[in-house]
Formats: structure tokens, sequence, C-alpha cells
């Protein structure tokens, strides 16, 4: 276990799983500074945290998680989850991520008592898809709507914009191109598609961590900067 200080009495206390990931390491690097926010993360090994972080990271092997995220006593689970096709090597190895995995974090959040879950999905996730990612996407949005959590607040970003560990040379190009895109071509009712910074996604998952409003919450591009704009960010 990483720790490197403590948040204040109150502070509001995120679960953070998919850590090592670009959204998790945009949450953590946005957490600095927050006296509102602690976050705690749940990962498979020691994650890089940036100079002057006061986090805990809680480390074991998947099969452990169920304890740790207990252990995180959180009232939001944030599941930054996920890989790819190519990433994960077969079809099988991909949905025991994208499904399984979250699938089995979720479960565990709701029996330790969190009510609250954001997960980052995908824009065109859709159970009926014949893509593979969408349609996991779709299915795993579905099944975690069903363990009944108090609030489900479920993102579906565009092309991501930020710095990956690993290469994705046709994704590295995108970043490239799309906000030129978003300027002149994803407008009206394909603005759903826009890209987003890893850092704005991260303060969306922040603003909507304090939303206490029942119910199941999909958030496309215009419905994320709305959090935003209520939350004065």
């Amino acid at each position: 276990m990483s720790d490197a200080g403590s948040a204040p009495q109150g502070a509001r206390r995120l679960c953070l799983v998919g850590a090592s990931g670009m959204v998790g390491q945009a949450v953590i690097a946005g957490s600095l500074g927050r006296s509102d926010l602690r976050v705690i993360g749940v990962a498979r090994r020691e994650v890089p945290l940036p100079q002057g972080a006061r986090l805990e990271i809680l480390v074991g092997d998947t099969a452990d998680w169920p304890p740790l995220i207990a252990a995180a006593r959180a009232q939001v689970l944030v599941c930054a989850l996920g890989t790819t096709r190519k990433a994960a090597g077969s079809d099988e190895a991909f949905r025991a991520v994208d499904y399984d995995l979250v699938l089995e974090v979720a479960k565990a959040a709701r029996a330790s008592g969190i009510e609250h879950m954001i997960l980052v999905s995908s824009v065109g996730a859709d159970r009926a898809s014949r893509n593979l990612y969408l349609r996991t996407k779709g299915d795993i949005e579905d099944a975690v709507h069903k363990l009944g959590f108090r609030r489900l607040d479920i993102l579906r970003p565009g092309l991501l914009r930020g710095h990956r560990a690993e290469s994705r040379p046709l994704e590295s190009m995108a970043q490239v191109l799309n906000p030129v895109a978003d300027a002149i071509v994803l407008r009206g009712r394909f603005s759903k598609f826009r890209s987003i910074s890893v850092r704005r996604l991260a303060d969306v998952i922040f603003a909507l961590s304090a939303e206490k409003t029942r119910g199941r919450f999909i958030h496309e591009h215009e419905a994320m900067m709305r959090a935003l704009r209520r939350a004065g960010d």
C-alpha cells in the first residue's frame, strides 16, 4: 500500500479502480490539492504517483480486490478499467476485463455498501452492436445497472485526448485531427462523438461524484459539459 498523507475530515472518498490507466492517472493528477476529495486506488501493482500526491493505492491480485474495495470505505466507486481487443489478445480475454472484471468490481462495491458508481464506458455503447468493443460496453452498462446502485453515472466519452503508456499510432493521429473535427464537423446530433481530454473527463468525474439525485444517468459529450457547468468548472 502506498500512502502519502491523509485528507481532511469529511472529504468525499472515491475508490478508483483502473488507477494505472490514462483516465485513472488523470483522476489522480486532478485530485491534487483538492481538500474536498480523497482518492483511494485499487490496483494489481504499484501505481506511479505525481509529485505531491496525497492518496493511497491498495495493491493486490484481482481476486483480493473485494476486501480492498471494502477497506477503501468510499462513498463513490469510480471504475476506469478497460483494455482493447488487440492488447488483450483474444475476444475472451478482452471481455474478461471489460465485462467480467468490471462486474466483479461493481458487485464488490455494492457488497461493501457503496451506493454511487461512476462507470467510464464509451460513445456508441450498445448491446445490439456488431462491434465487440461497443457490444461489451453496452452489456456491462446493463449488468451494472441491475445491481441496484442508488446512483449510477455512465460516461460515454468520444476519443480521449491524453498520453497513454502503450503506443496506439492511429489514436495518436486522431488526437491531432480531432480538435478540428470537433469544431467543424461534430455538431448537433453528432456532438456526442466529440473528443475530450482525460483531465477534463476527470473533472466530470469529480463533479458527478458530488451529485445526490437517485437514478441511472448516461452522459454523452453535452451532458458531461452540463455537469461541469453545474459544478462551476
